[in-house]
């Protein structure tokens, strides 16, 4: 139960090249499938953990194999966090930049095709802002988490102040 089959060390190593090699993944399939998980995606993550287990723990399945692999994973996942909280340049690296895709009501069809996102999904954020149509939105933005932020135009009438007689 406690006895390793492989030298300490390099369950740290393969943890660390395992989580690298997810954090590449995951950042290059885009902003949408970290934060708008769909059933499928779901069950594509927990398929994928299965399948870099081995590769992190060379078959050793002891207690303490498993404990080394999750402390330097917690460990990295932490580093990692306070490097992009302290540099601009991790952060934009690991995280990524918000995207417009609205901007004064004019549609960026480019970045809808680049981050993979359909007019449906679109258009039901715009809804939940309260916007019918593209000509309503000021500013559309996915966001690093993969959400969508939307501010609506406002209505600016041309008010008229008469002074009192």
């Amino acid at each position: 139960m406690w006895q390793l089959s492989l030298p300490w060390w390099e369950f740290i190593v393969r943890a660390l090249i395992v989580y690298g090699f997810l954090v590449v993944l995951l950042r290059l399939t885009g902003k949408r499938q970290v934060g708008q998980l769909a059933p499928f995606d779901l069950v594509l993550l927990l398929v994928l953990s299965n399948a870099v287990q081995n590769a992190m723990n060379g078959g050793d399945n002891s207690v303490l194999a498993g404990i080394l692999s999750a402390c330097t994973l917690v460990l990295v996942n932490y580093l990692v966090g306070l490097a992009a909280y302290r540099s601009k340049k991790v952060e934009a690296l690991i995280e990524g930049r918000p995207e417009v895709l609205i901007h004064n009501g004019r549609l960026y069809e480019e970045v809808l095709v680049r981050e993979k996102l359909t007019h449906h999904e679109l258009s039901a954020a715009l809804r939940a802002a309260g916007c019918n149509e593209v000509a309503e939105v000021h500013c559309a933005m996915l966001e690093n988490n993969g959400q969508i932020s939307v501010v609506a135009k406002k209505d600016v009438a041309a008010t008229t102040i008469t002074p009192r007689p």
